[in-house]
C-alpha cells in the first residue's frame, strides 16, 4: 500500500506562486529518499493548493515545514485541513523542533567555522529568526537553540528577531568571527530582503549563511522523519 505524506508550509502571500515552486522542488527530493510513497506539498498561502493536495488521497502524513509550533501549524493548518475534507490525516511535529533539524543548525556554523581555519571557541552565532509579536513558540525554539549552541562551545550564540525583540538589527558587538544562520524553512522576502538589511544596520561584519531549510541535508532528514 502506497503512504502519502503532504508537506505544508505557511508559502509567500505577496508571491504565492515562487514558493508554491520551491515546496514543490522540496517534495520531489523528500520522495527521492522514500521509495514507494507519494510526497506532496501545498502552502497555505496559494488559494486552492491545499484542497488539490489532498484531493482524491483519504489519509496520509502531514509535515508542517514550520520552524516552531506556533499558531499556524498547531491551530489554522488542521482547521484548514478539516475545511477541505481531509479528517484522517496524522501530523509530525513541525520542522524546526525536529531534533536532527536542530543538530543540522549546529553542524552547518561549525562547518562555515572550520571553513575559515576556526574552532567553535572563536566563533560567535547570530541565529535570526522570525519570530512572532504574537505567540511566544517561535522565540522559544530560537532562544533554545541558540543555548543549545553557546553549550557546545561557541564563543557566543544568540538569537535575534525580525518581529520581535531583541532584533536583529540592533544587534551589536558580531565581529567578523561571526556567523549569522537563518533559522527559516524558505528563502522568502524576510531572508533575502528583511535580514540583509537588518545585519548592515546592525554592523554585522561576518559571514550569512543559507536559510537552514535550504541546506541540501533537509530532504533526507525530512524523510527520516516520515519513516519514523
Amino acid at each position: 500500500m502506497t503512504k502519502t505524506a503532504l508537506i505544508v508550509s505557511h508559502g509567500q502571500p505577496s508571491d504565492p506562486d515562487v514558493a508554491e515552486h520551491a515546496l514543490g522542488l522540496l517534495a520531489r527530493r523528500v520522495a527521492e529518499h522514500l521509495p514507494g510513497w507519494e510526497v506532496v506539498s501545498a502552502t497555505l498561502s496559494k488559494p486552492g493548493a491545499l484542497a488539490a493536495a489532498v484531493v482524491g488521497r483519504a489519509q496520509g502524513l502531514v509535515y508542517p515545514m514550520f520552524m516552531a509550533g506556533g499558531w499556524f501549524p498547531m491551530t489554522e493548518l488542521p482547521r484548514r485541513m478539516d475545511e477541505v475534507g481531509a479528517v484522517d490525516w496524522a501530523y509530525l511535529p513541525p520542522f524546526g523542533l525536529d531534533g536532527r533539524v536542530q543538530d543540522l543548525a549546529r553542524t552547518m556554523v561549525l562547518e562555515a567555522a572550520e571553513a575559515e581555519g576556526r574552532q567553535a571557541a572563536a566563533t560567535s552565532v547570530l541565529l535570526a529568526a522570525h519570530g512572532s509579536s504574537r505567540s511566544s513558540a517561535p522565540s522559544q525554539v530560537a532562544h533554545a537553540l541558540a543555548s543549545q549552541l553557546k553549550r557546545a562551545g561557541f564563543a557566543r550564540a544568540e538569537a535575534f528577531f525580525i518581529d520581535q525583540a531583541p532584533q536583529i538589527s540592533k544587534a551589536e558587538g558580531f565581529g567578523a568571527d561571526a556567523v549569522c544562520l537563518p533559522f527559516f524553512a524558505a528563502e522568502g522576502g524576510h531572508v533575502t530582503e528583511d535580514l540583509p538589511g537588518a545585519l548592515a544596520e546592525a554592523g554585522f561584519r561576518g559571514r550569512l549563511l543559507p536559510p537552514l531549510g535550504l541546506d541540501a541535508r533537509v530532504p533526507g532528514l525530512i524523510a527520516a522523519a516520515l519513516r519514523a
